[in-house]
């Protein structure tokens, strides 16, 4: 048994109580942080996407592509990265939806699917959130066929909602070896 110790006319707990106390929360803290997710929010178009920020190893201002004869209609061209070059995927035509106007705004998120580097052609990154695993729901039934399986969720950010994207699942192995 722990007795309190009195020190100038307070009592405090004994120390091996508090250092008990103190584990448990440190364990509660990195238990939080071990099960929260980043998301690097984006636009495309009106809409708002995001990727886990773990997927996305940079994000570049697009400058001037290259584009490439007979290339699928999703494929705006290439890039130079630092010598290497970067094929860039513009997600508006690839969810079909109407791009944004502003071109000075556009950008690039550089990815790794399947061992190849992507670039993923945005409209503007807008912000990177903190959520939790239980804070994303699961895409509603209306989302099925071949737009569903890319689609993790949706998270509730501020007064929106972001559809949180599964870029490893975006496109297929024969897609990615073309890349």
């Amino acid at each position: 048994m722990c007795i309190p110790k009195r020190i100038e006319g307070a009592y405090y707990v004994c120390s091996r109580r508090l250092r008990e106390e103190r584990v448990v929360l440190i364990m509660e803290k990195k238990e939080n942080v071990l099960s929260s997710i980043q998301i690097v929010c984006f636009k495309v178009g009106n809409e708002e996407y995001g990727c886990n920020i773990l997927q996305v190893q940079e994000i570049l201002k697009l400058a001037k592509v290259t584009k490439l004869p007979k290339s699928k209609p999703y494929i705006m061209g290439v890039i130079d990265l630092r010598g290497k070059v970067l094929p860039i995927v513009d997600l508006s035509k690839r969810f079909s939806i109407e791009a944004g106007k502003d071109s000075e705004r556009k950008r690039a998120i550089v990815v790794n699917i399947g061992g190849k580097k992507i670039g993923l052609g945005i409209d503007s990154v807008s912000h990177v959130v903190k959520l939790n695993p239980d804070d994303i729901e699961a895409p509603p039934a209306v989302v099925k066929g071949i737009s569903g399986k890319y689609i993790n969720g949706i998270a509730k950010v501020g007064h929106g909602f972001v559809v949180v994207l599964d870029i490893n699942q975006m496109f297929s192995s024969e897609e990615l070896r073309n890349f």
